[in-house]
């Protein structure tokens, strides 16, 4: 007989009354962290229908059909933008091979470290009418200022260069992971039937990789939807440029209301877009031979071609850039060890690390509780959690600005008129709300790379857990995280460079005199003194490559 004591059934009944503890907890904060992220939606409908029918006809007459029409003009750019040099370079990298394709193959990532609002900073340095290129062409050819035409860089058709260099990585990724996953069956057939290269390409590869193609132009496309320092600095008047001076210059809170429910009317449509696009157009290779596409070899004009087209979106969305940068930093009086700058970058650090920390602890909570008790009650959770992702930092600022300052206020007139005691703000312009605005923005990031390590731990193992007594929290503790470690880290490090390049809630919402690089950049743009901006820039875009190293190992991996 074994000498090992066995729990009674005290012991058994009090780990039975910790479990159900814990599914209470886990239940209740899961909902908590749900109830969080639709705050900002339900207080931006609500403080737009109240704002009566006065402020909205007044929009609808003057700057609303610019606002719209300019943010469509804005999208149909940047979506065929993306989706060009995406699968185009996708498709090169994948079914091609010419020299310097491994390395293109990696490289081509690297422009999404960059936020827009950087290169927009540093291409008006470059393309602008006293920028390098204007002067250069004004000195060899002695026209004057008024001689020549030139493209302006400030301009609705600048501002889509901007963003199509910066998010046609997410299309490059998806549509490359789909190229790398089609068998060579159905291709071969189609060639083997007399169709030429580029026919079979449109007619079989294109089409079994719509999905993946299409979730990447919708991530674009949010993206672009979502971006102010871009648009701001450059002049377009979009639905987040009208937010920010609808609030701060106007002080109009309803026209700022009323416009952030239109941005997010947009913005729940496309992601319930881009969820049907995932649920109901699932492709996939019917023949039962997997056979792998074997790569065309180019030489000649036809391989520096393919080097041409891989390398325009690397020069110009990674490689140009940091040398511009780096430039203009040294020419420029700013001293990143002098203290006022050490105190950004501390409140960028502490505001990045906080804010990663309580994401990817919301995403753990949630993202447990579906695994434990998958329902509708888990599941709506996890739909109303992820939907942060497809509103804009504007929105979410104006949706927890407009409740909080309500309370604020009546909390504050309730101790005057009581105790005569002043309360002031307590909860608006304080980084906990701040830190909350950045939760719900960035929770579906962290959870989709939670649910991704999790999908890897297989049931049985919980089940085993729970045959030796542990309970959930037992379980999370000594199962999922240690074999989760990886997911949680990469969770981390993209909560954490999000927060360092989110710009429009940071204005909106940042305590007094709280100021990060972002913000700094930004001012610093603002007041054409672009050789300062591109200090904070550059700190921004080191701190970005961090997550865009760990996504090149992976593709480099993957490729071997």
């Amino acid at each position: 007989m074994s000498d090992t004591p066995h729990p009674g059934p005290v012991m058994t009944r009090r780990r039975t009354l910790r479990g159900k503890d814990g599914l209470r907890a886990l239940s209740g904060l899961s909902v908590l962290v749900a109830c969080i992220c639709a705050l900002p939606m339900l207080a931006v409908a609500l403080a737009a229908l109240s704002g009566g029918t006065e402020t909205i006809t007044h929009l609808m007459q003057t700057v609303l059909p610019r606002y719209a029409g300019t943010t469509l003009w804005l999208i149909v750019m940047v979506s065929a933008g993306t989706f060009s040099l995406g699968v185009g370079a996708a498709w090169l990298v994948t079914m091609t091979r010419f020299p310097g394709c491994r390395l293109f193959e990696i490289a081509l990532v690297l422009p999404l470290a960059f936020p827009a609002y950087v290169l927009a900073y540093v291409y008006t340095h470059v393309l602008d009418h006293p920028g390098v290129v204007q002067t250069t062409l004004r000195a060899l050819t002695g026209w004057g200022p008024r001689d020549y035409w030139f493209p302006d860089i400030r301009s609705v058709g600048g501002a889509a260069a901007m963003l199509v260099l910066v998010l046609y990585p997410y299309v490059y990724l998806l549509a490359r992971a789909a190229f790398l996953q089609q068998s060579a069956t159905t291709f071969l057939a189609a060639r083997a039937l007399g169709a030429s290269a580029w026919s079979a390409f449109f007619k079989i590869s294109l089409p079994l990789a719509r999905p993946a193609i299409a979730g990447g132009v919708l991530l674009a496309v949010m993206e672009t939807i979502a971006d102010f320092g871009t648009v701001a600095y450059f002049g377009v008047q979009t639905f987040a440029t009208g937010i920010y001076t609808s609030w701060f210059s106007l002080a109009d809170r309803a026209g700022a209301a009323q416009l952030a429910l239109c941005l997010l009317s947009f913005a729940l449509l496309l992601a319930m877009l881009e969820r049907a696009q995932r649920g109901g157009a699932k492709y996939h290779d019917p023949s039962r031979r997997q056979q792998r596409m074997e790569p065309a070899d180019l030489k000649g004009p036809q391989a520096m071609i393919a080097m041409i087209l891989c390398g325009i979106p690397v020069l110009f969305g990674a490689v140009l850039p940091i040398g511009v940068l780096f430039s203009m930093g040294l020419g420029s009086e700013q001293n990143l060890l002098s203290t006022r700058y050490l105190g950004f970058v501390q409140n960028s650090l502490t505001l990045a690390s906080v804010a990663a920390l309580c994401t990817v602890v919301a995403a753990i909570t949630v993202g447990f509780f579906q695994r434990l008790r998958p329902g509708r009650m888990s599941q709506s959770a996890a739909y109303v959690a992820r939907l942060g992702y497809a509103v804009p930092g504007g929105v979410i600022a104006v949706g927890l600005l407009v409740p909080f300052a309500a309370f604020d206020n009546a909390l504050d007139a309730f101790m005057r008129a009581r105790f005569d005691i002043s309360t002031g703000l307590l909860v608006t312009g304080s980084i906990w709300l701040l830190v909350a605005a950045y939760m719900v923005r960035f929770l579906a990031a962290a959870l989709g790379a939670y649910e991704g390590g999790q999908a890897m731990v297989p049931a049985n193992m919980d089940a085993a857990a729970r045959s030796l007594g542990q309970t959930p929290a037992g379980t999370l503790r000594r199962v999922h995280l240690p074999i989760l470690a990886p997911s949680l880290l990469t969770a981390l490090l993209i909560v954490f460079v999000d927060v360092m390049k989110e710009l429009p809630a940071t204005l909106i919402m940042r305590p007094f005199n709280y100021d990060t690089l972002a913000v700094q950049a930004y001012r610093l743009a603002s007041d054409e003194r672009l050789e300062g901006a591109a200090v904070p820039s550059l700190v921004i875009v080191a701190i970005g490559l961090l997550p865009v190293i760990l996504i090149c190992r992976q593709v480099g991996r993957r490729s071997r």
